[in-house]
């Protein structure tokens, strides 16, 4: 299909952002609706996966990313319990080698930052701030940007807006785990804390998963436990009143990360919540993406990632089709599986990582049989995904 007219896109995170630049590489002309007055990015540390990275690099951003983010030897399952490792997955130079394209982890805000540069240098790209859409999207989006888009992609997260104008998208839904994020220096961090890896820590009902942020000179945490919401803590708010749970859930962990849970400053409690599958478009010009069509739990630290991919992969659809409709339907054929994987594998990791008793030594004698090239060639299907595009 031509693309004479504008795409609009409601939301200025990462996913918004990435798919401006994706659409703009296709000669697309986007206009981004932002309901903040000033694009701050909330939560800490990401992973940036090779499937994600590989994008991102071909949209001209690998400079920027290596001027902040770290790329880690490694990444390691070790028993919470008894600091024993259990598992390694090589990264960094063999994340490289083996998916064409880097493992990174990095300030959430830091690729924020890279993404928005990138759109206000590129003239195809408007971003307007401060633009509420609620109810009818076509309209808000033609008066804040004077012009009537051709398609418009919900970008806009979690708790969409764009989403009520998709009939029979799913509900959000919480997942049953709550996620608490401190960010520790690394003057203050554990012994069995490395800076050169990402480590996940496992325990019955909870992990822990650590590793370095580079521009803080900090150690991002993100502990996972069971657990019930806060309706006054969704937007991620510090929680002391709820510190007592995050204390429950390690209270049989090893003491060195005990005590650094309670030295860490700065808590914030968020609750897990997910969108399952249901709509992604209304068959005509509404699309949604990232979050907002298919929002995970974090246990395959691939929610950015499924993001990064949507973006890329709907623009190749908008710019090969015929039309709006079917452009979405081939997005959708492209996607679903894809989602579905991912989501079953982030299950699976979920049962893994929390698990307690016996299957807590089965998955100890399993993870101890394979070696670290065995378990690379399990992530092959998810890291390499667009290897072969390049």
């Amino acid at each position: 299909m031509g693309n004479a007219e504008p795409v609009a896109i409601v939301g200025a995170g990462i996913a918004g952002l990435t798919t401006a630049l994706c659409l703009a590489r296709q000669g697309w002309q986007t206009d981004i609706l932002e309901q903040a007055g000033t694009l701050t990015e909330v939560g800490a540390g990401l992973q940036l996966s090779p499937n994600a990275s590989r994008i991102l690099i071909d949209l001209g951003l690998l400079p920027a990313l290596e001027s902040i983010w770290s790329e880690p030897e490694a990444i390691s399952l070790v028993d919470g319990r008894s600091l024993r490792p259990l598992a390694s997955v090589p990264a960094g130079t063999s994340a490289r080698k083996r998916w064409a394209a880097p493992y990174g982890v990095l300030h959430r805000a830091g690729l924020q930052r890279i993404l928005l540069h990138a759109v206000k240098s590129e003239p195809l790209c408007r971003l307007h701030l401060g633009y509420r859409v609620e109810r009818n999207p076509r309209a808000a989006v033609t008066e804040a940007s004077g012009r009537r888009p051709a398609a418009i992609i919900g970008a806009d997260g979690i708790w969409s807006q764009v989403r009520a104008s998709v009939p029979d998208a799913a509900p959000v839904r919480f997942s049953g785990n709550i996620a608490w994020r401190l960010m520790l220096p690394l003057t203050y961090a554990a012994k069995c804390l490395s800076s050169n890896r990402v480590t996940a820590f496992l325990g019955p009902k909870a992990h822990l998963v650590a590793y370095p942020i580079r521009e803080a000179d900090a150690f991002n945490l993100i502990a996972i436990v069971a657990g019930e919401p806060a309706a006054e803590a969704w937007a991620g708010r510090g929680a002391e009143d709820r510190q007592s749970e995050l204390s429950a859930a390690f209270e049989d962990w090893h003491p060195d990360l005990r005590s650094m849970l309670k030295g860490a400053a700065s808590a914030t409690f968020w609750p897990l919540c997910t969108v399952d599958d249901g709509a992604w478009h209304n068959g005509r010009d509404t699309i949604l993406i990232g979050d907002a069509a298919h929002a995970m739990t974090p246990f395959a630290a691939q929610g950015a990632a499924m993001a990064i991919e949507d973006a890329r992969e709907l623009a190749r659809c908008l710019a090969g089709s015929p039309d709006v409709p079917s452009a979405f339907a081939r997005y959708e054929a492209a996607r679903r599986a894809r989602i579905d994987r991912v989501r079953k594998r982030a299950a699976f990791n979920r049962f893994a990582y929390h698990a307690g008793g016996p299957v807590r030594i089965a998955r100890n004698l399993v993870l101890a049989l394979k070696g670290p090239e065995s378990l690379a060639a399990d992530l092959d299907w998810l890291y390499g995904y667009g290897a072969q595009d390049r």
